[in-house]
């Protein structure tokens, strides 16, 4: 039995929550979700994200005087875009468009495509071209329609969820010897990557663009297509790194579970963990040298580097100015040097007195740019004085080092033209 004191205690913690959070004196209303404007939302993000890896000779964006037939290969991109997995997967309107064998309806645990068909999409910005759809399951198949089509998009994913490590950076299912059979038979080759994760690419050098799309969600078709045709100037910048090899990674491999303690297949492996199976062995021994500021300390060349990012025109930086006060403030001059209209994220990176023993630079701020052609525009990012502390584990506190703090400004963590300094007590 509980006594009644006891009942009325967690009764008056949860009024006095609502009372604080508002919900007594303004309560929730019931209102129609806007779903239009949801899609919209969504088309914007995905726009916003999406982020061009590279693009030999300005093969993008694509030039609908001068293209006149197009393969798209892979991926289901006839049908659907990939959504990633977890909690957040959201069944879309109409279920799963790539219905595994004997499933019925979206199952959690499994992939989902969006009914998002980007050859749809395509076809509407290009209507005056034949577009044609190769599953690219035959390699061969798919080189012979990119060899008769002026451009050749070939669409690779991997599906990635929460609960659950990839085994390798090698995309699946054969679909590097894919790109590398469609990219001989077409100079013109754009790889669309629709993944969650970096991505290994012995291809790399072979194709003409490559675009990160991530899991672009409800209206990822729009977005793409409006970037591949240049209604939307890619401003996307990479929030990991993308590393040359998998022997750069701080633990190329992991110790497998002892025998007889490997998970499950299927949705029910993470039951091992309520059971007290190990999922695997690692010594997480790279200490503050998490992410970029691995390859950062150990100086290892990376594929492409955190908040990297291409656009369809360029950027100029130049003065620089660091002011001290209550925060520090890091203001300079973006310029917007190309022929289009165009975004820039311009960061800013710091790196901490030597007594601190921290990683050589961390981001400390970025400030998202919008520049016409020949525009240029003052930026000033603040900086609050806990991104340029180190925690006191003495003191359980964050606590800034006194001494020299340098600063330094650009388009992405290996392309920084600009530095400064200030003392900091």
């Amino acid at each position: 039995k509980v006594p009644m004191a006891e009942v009325d205690d967690h009764v008056r913690r949860i009024v006095r929550a609502m009372f604080a959070t508002g919900v007594i004196d303004d309560p929730p209303r019931k209102s129609v979700v806007d779903v239009m404007g949801g899609f919209e939302v969504a088309q914007q993000i995905a726009e916003q994200s999406m982020v061009l890896l590279k693009n030999v000779s300005q093969q993008l964006p694509l030039d609908l005087s001068k293209v006149r037939s197009i393969a798209l290969i892979g991926a289901h991109a006839d049908v659907g875009m990939l959504s990633g997995g977890g909690s957040a997967q959201v069944d879309p309107p109409g279920g799963n468009v790539i219905m595994p064998p004997g499933q019925r309806g979206t199952v959690w645990g499994h992939p989902v495509w969006f009914p998002t068909s980007p050859m749809k999409a395509i076809r509407a910005k290009a209507p005056n071209a034949k577009v044609e759809f190769d599953a690219g399951t035959n390699v061969e198949s798919a080189a012979a329609l990119a060899k008769a089509s002026d451009v050749a998009l070939v669409f690779v994913s991997r599906w990635e969820t929460e609960g659950a490590d990839t085994d390798s950076l090698s995309l699946p299912d054969n679909q590097d010897e894919l790109i590398t059979k469609v990219a001989a038979a077409n100079p013109h080759t754009i790889v669309v990557l629709e993944t969650g994760n970096p991505v290994s690419m012995p291809w790399a050098d072979h194709v003409s663009a490559i675009l990160e799309a991530w899991f672009a969600g409800s209206s990822g078709h729009e977005a793409l297509a409006n970037i591949l045709f240049g209604d939307v100037n890619p401003s996307g910048k990479l929030p990991i790194t993308f590393p040359r090899s998998e022997a750069d990674l701080p633990h190329a491999t992991m110790v497998k579970p002892p025998p007889g303690t490997e998970p499950p297949p299927g949705p029910d492996h993470w039951k091992r963990v309520l059971e007290g199976l190990p999922a695997f062995q690692t010594n997480y021994d790279e200490s503050l040298k998490v992410g970029y500021k691995w390859y950062d300390a150990e100086k290892k060349p990376v594929l492409f580097p955190f908040g990297f990012g291409l656009s369809y025109t360029e950027f100029a930086y130049s003065d620089l100015k660091v002011t001290k006060g209550e925060y520090v403030h890091a203001t300079f001059t973006v310029r917007n040097t190309g022929n289009r209209g165009g975004a820039e994220i311009a960061e800013v990176y710091a790196s901490l007195p030597p007594t601190t023993a921290e990683p050589p630079k961390r981001l400390v701020g970025w400030s998202r740019v919008q520049l016409r052609p020949g525009e240029s525009k003052e930026v000033s990012v603040e900086i609050e004085p806990l991104f340029l502390s180190v925690f006191d584990s003495a003191r359980h506190a964050w606590q800034q080092t006194p001494g020299e703090y340098k600063f330094m400004v650009g388009g992405s963590s290996d392309s920084l033209p600009l530095n400064g300094s200030v003392q900091l007590k």
